[in-house]
């Protein structure tokens, strides 16, 4: 078990500092690392403090709130086609940023968009809330959830089909294929207290959820209290993802490929798979942001686009494989 957390950690050590180092200013390894940590203004120094490492931060966040939020989901509701879009915070979040771009305000106010996003997942938070009520089970929190990721995706479509400006549509289209690209360090600090919240809320989890494996009646004998349980993991979930969605759009696969490749490696035990899945969600996005820009560095390959190429044949191939284990 320790092999394992230590050789996540390692990897995201070194995909983090080669999401530092690689990028189209050709810049050499003892320039940027002094241009990083020096105070001397410049170029270089303009290029690694104010691009390459918020671009690092938030694929290091991002990547570790969906990971670990997916690995959440998935052991709640015991089911491994589970992931955090399900409870609709992505949706949610996707058109409150939606929102922002097609009536100006992203335009007019730097921060409109990402906390518009914010905004919308909060929404979704509420709206679960209503919806399945406070002591519903999980099915009543799945129908919820894919009830309100189908409505956010249906007024999205319908601010789309509805829009006078073309190039208002276009930046809705780019935004929602999910980049790391063209972000600040205001990104890193807006979306930062939300992800640490939401996933210092899914951490906890652990016990509930190791008990929970062996069912909801047996879990409330153990003492866990499956209310609270929900609860913490659907804010938590909404924090972690609905900032991520906030400042990095919609990343999809990240949080159903990530537990599914690091569970046989944890013993399948929820408590060890939450923080294993943080940092295999932090490594996939980092290599993949780092891909985006080796594969096509002239013409922005969208992070998002690269994880669905990804994920889609694995969750195939999953697929295919519970089909032949029930046959």
């Amino acid at each position: 078990m320790k092999s394992v957390f230590y050789a996540l950690s390692m990897l995201v050590a070194g995909l983090f500092a080669a999401s530092l180092l690689v990028g189209p200013a050709g810049l050499g390894l003892g320039e940027s690392l002094r241009a990083l940590v020096g105070k001397e203004a410049g170029p270089v120094a303009l290029v690694m403090q104010e691009i390459r490492l918020p671009r690092a931060i938030l694929g290091l966040m991002t990547g570790a709130a969906l990971g670990l939020a997916g690995a959440a989901m998935q052991g709640y509701l015991r089911n491994p086609l589970a992931e955090p879009g399900l409870i609709g915070v992505s949706s949610s979040a996707a058109l409150g940023a939606v929102l922002a771009l097609q009536s100006g305000l992203a335009a007019s106010f730097a921060l409109a968009l990402p906390l518009a996003a914010l905004a919308g997942a909060g929404l979704s938070v509420l709206l679960i809330l209503l919806m399945a009520g406070p002591r519903g089970g999980a099915l009543a929190l799945i129908l919820a959830g894919i009830a309100i990721s189908a409505l956010a995706a249906s007024v999205t479509s319908l601010v789309l089909n509805l829009s006078p400006n073309p190039f208002a549509a276009m930046e809705i289209v780019y935004w929602m294929m999910g980049s790391l690209a063209d972000r600040s360090m205001t990104h890193v600090w807006l979306a930062a207290p939300f992800m640490a919240l939401g996933m210092a809320m899914l951490l906890t989890l652990g016990r509930g959820l190791d008990a929970l494996t062996l069912g909801e009646d047996a879990a409330q004998t153990m003492g866990v209290n499956l209310t609270l349980l929900r609860w913490m993991l659907i804010g938590g979930t909404a924090a972690a993802v609905g900032a991520g969605v906030a400042v990095a759009g919609a990343v999809g696969f990240v949080g159903l490929v990530v537990p599914h490749i690091l569970r046989p490696l944890v013993g399948a035990r929820p408590s060890r798979l939450l923080p294993a899945s943080a940092l295999g969600g932090a490594a996939m996005l980092l290599a993949a942001d780092i891909a985006t820009r080796l594969i096509a560095p002239d013409r922005d390959l969208k992070l998002g686009v690269l994880t669905a190429i990804v994920g889609a044949p694995f969750f195939l191939h999953l697929i295919w494989r519970m089909r032949r284990v029930e046959a």
